[in-house]
């Protein structure tokens, strides 16, 4: 997959960063809501080994407040600005937002990742293809309701990755996110983050992000601040089923644990 001047191999997990500008975030809200707490924050992923860096300036967490355009596109952009000055990382702009999205590829990303796949703003998807980036495209409804739980969730992600070819997003450009956390109950986010390598069936490269979310914490009973080795646990289960993308707030431990397991799995005798 390309994402910018980067080409990212399948056969190798990478490791997608977070970066929330935000006050809220669920996990780590107002920790690196100024420029320089988070260009401090991402100088340590980029030591720690990130591959690509994921900002986001509004929280998605149940029940968040949304947040007006132009103050979102004020919280990311200077950012944004700012790593790309710095550092040679690909940058992604977490988003919902047409306006948002544009005035983040104005400012250096390269990679649209839209929680709702091109599917509430396919606008989105025009923008993404004019400035002809990458996009991260996840499953999610307005309503939990399933027939066949992953016929249904396939077909979906069908859908969002037809709206972004009809736009003209290169289909190398692409990948997929089953959405953990966003319309699911408890035991099909774990059946889903157990069985993620179904959608490589779609034929595009997966990422997965499970991260400190409250499917870790409903299954080990644990904080947001305790689900690192949860977090840890489903990654090792992305590097099983190929999937070419982690997002994590824990970039080191990541890291740590898909080289490990890349090692033992193309280890041999001569």
């Amino acid at each position: 997959m390309k994402i910018g001047n980067h080409t990212f191999q399948e056969g190798h997990t990478h490791v997608m960063g977070i970066l929330n500008v935000t006050p809220d975030s669920f996990s780590d809200g107002n920790k690196y809501n100024t420029v320089d707490r988070a260009l401090k924050h991402v100088e340590q992923m980029v030591v720690d080994g990130v591959d690509l860096i994921d900002v986001g300036g509004e929280s998605t967490r149940p029940g968040f407040t949304p947040v007006a355009e132009q103050d979102e596109i004020q919280r990311v952009v200077p950012v944004i600005k700012e790593i790309k000055k710095r550092f040679d990382v690909p940058i992604s702009i977490d988003t919902t937002k047409d306006g948002v999205a544009v005035a983040a590829m104005d400012a250096g990303a390269e990679l649209v990742n839209d929680i709702w796949g091109f599917q509430k703003e396919p606008k989105i998807a025009r923008a993404v293809a004019a400035y002809s980036a990458s996009c991260c495209l996840m499953h999610n409804l307005d309503q939990p309701v399933y027939g066949n739980f992953m016929a249904d969730v396939l077909d979906r992600l069908e859908d969002c990755i037809d709206t972004a070819i009809y736009y003209g997003v290169d289909k190398d450009k692409i990948m997929i996110d089953p959405g953990i956390g966003f319309a699911k109950s408890q035991e099909q986010n774990l059946y889903l983050t157990a069985h993620v390598g179904e959608l490589k069936k779609t034929g595009f490269p997966v990422l997965l992000a499970t991260s400190r979310k409250s499917m870790i914490g409903n299954a080990l009973d644990l904080p947001v601040d305790q689900r690192l080795e949860g977090t840890l646990a489903t990654t090792a289960l992305a590097v099983e089923a190929g999937c070419l993308f982690v997002r994590v707030h824990d970039v080191k431990e990541n890291v740590r644990l898909i080289r490990m397991l890349e090692a033992l799995g193309h280890s041999k005798l001569d």
